[in-house]
């Protein structure tokens, strides 16, 4: 089958336009996955699936070779209050496609499985999955984390996100805490009971004072920033108990368990995780694929958001279309032409490319 890419590119924002009016909530993704099975079987493929994720192996897929993975994910966050347009309606305005997911991360996941068409309808040495997840905004565990155990074992793999189609060579983890600072009640008018809000505070400063020794060159330090607390009954209750949630944001230099443990021997305050699995991720600067970005005047860096890529533990660059401050945002966009030049790009850095 042959491709072309002006066909293409208008298939893609096509493809985009439909998904923006498809809603695909974390966890509610179904009819997204439906429309863009039925799109690859359309294509030529046969797509296999497993919840609402996706994939596609090269028509020639051949064990001996090593694989790449392209992925991107099919959900959306839901549509902060201060949309002036509707979400859920493509609208294509002076060069910008605007909707709910467009640019986070629609845009890349269109991109990518059109360059994996281009890509596959050429002699390669290395064979090609795509991967459409979901889950990703809420860090589920039927998404990739699901999937990648269950796919062809990945020697490189690119994460559609939207970076400028700069090469983000590294990210940030993420670990959540939840804390509880534990005192005895009393009433507020006599000198009695001990205040847990105030014992709280101490290990609040801490978590905002304190700052780990390893910095990294590509993602800075350690970041941890208290976003939640719960205390109290009533004005004139001394309270027992005040509960309070970080957000901590790894580098590469440690991993979350250790970081637990560093936290835990500083504060006094009951500390538990909800999960040590979002760990930060790097590959190496010397990879082919970053090479050939650098070549051709790629700038790389080091992401504070977290992705997919937490969950595969083989090299990972995430790249793709969009600007990252698009998402999440009210009349979230993509400009089309991003599009455009996301397909060629990917097919000029992976085209020949020997990993």
């Amino acid at each position: 089958m042959t491709f072309d890419i002006d066909a293409l590119y208008y298939d893609a924002i096509d493809l985009l336009k439909d998904m923006i009016s498809t809603p695909s909530f974390s966890r509610e993704e179904d009819k997204v996955a439906d429309l863009i099975e039925a799109y690859i079987h359309k294509s030529g493929y046969k797509p296999m699936r497993k919840g609402n994720n996706l994939w596609i192996k090269s028509n020639q897929f051949d064990d001996a070779k090593p694989t790449i993975l392209l992925n991107s994910h099919i959900d959306t966050v839901r549509p902060v209050s201060g949309w002036t347009k509707d979400p859920f309606t493509p609208i294509e305005e002076d060069g910008r496609l605007y909707g709910l997911g467009s640019n986070d991360a629609g845009a890349s996941l269109v991109s990518l499985l059109h360059a994996f068409f281009i890509l596959d309808n050429k002699q390669q040495d290395y064979n090609l999955v795509f991967l459409a997840t979901c889950q990703e905004e809420v860090s589920g565990d039927g998404g990739a984390e699901l999937m990648i155990p269950l796919l062809p074992a990945p020697a490189f793999g690119i994460v559609g996100e939207p970076t400028q189609m700069h090469p983000a060579i590294a990210e940030k983890g993420l670990m959540v805490l939840d804390c509880v600072a534990h005192g005895r009640s009393g009433h507020a008018a006599r000198e009695e009971g001990d205040n847990a809000i105030y014992k709280a505070m101490c290990d609040i400063e801490w978590f905002r004072t304190f700052r780990f020794p390893n910095e990294s060159e590509l993602l800075g330090p350690v970041k941890m920033t208290v976003t939640m607390i719960n205390a109290g009954t009533q004005h004139n209750v001394i309270p027992d108990c005040c509960e309070f949630v970080v957000d901590v944001r790894s580098n590469e230099l440690y991993g979350n368990e250790e970081l637990y443990r560093i936290i835990d021997k500083h504060t006094e305050s009951k500390v538990k995780p909800r999960s040590f699995r979002l760990n930060s991720s790097a590959i190496a600067i010397e990879n082919p694929f970053i090479q050939r970005a650098i070549i051709i005047g790629k700038k790389t860096y080091g992401s504070p958001t977290m992705s997919d890529q937490a969950f595969m533990p083989f090299p990972t660059v995430k790249m793709g279309p969009g600007d990252s401050a698009r998402s999440h945002t009210a009349d979230e966009f993509i400009r089309v032409d991003e599009i455009r030049e996301a397909i060629e790009l990917y097919v000029k850095l992976l085209d020949g490319l020997r990993i």
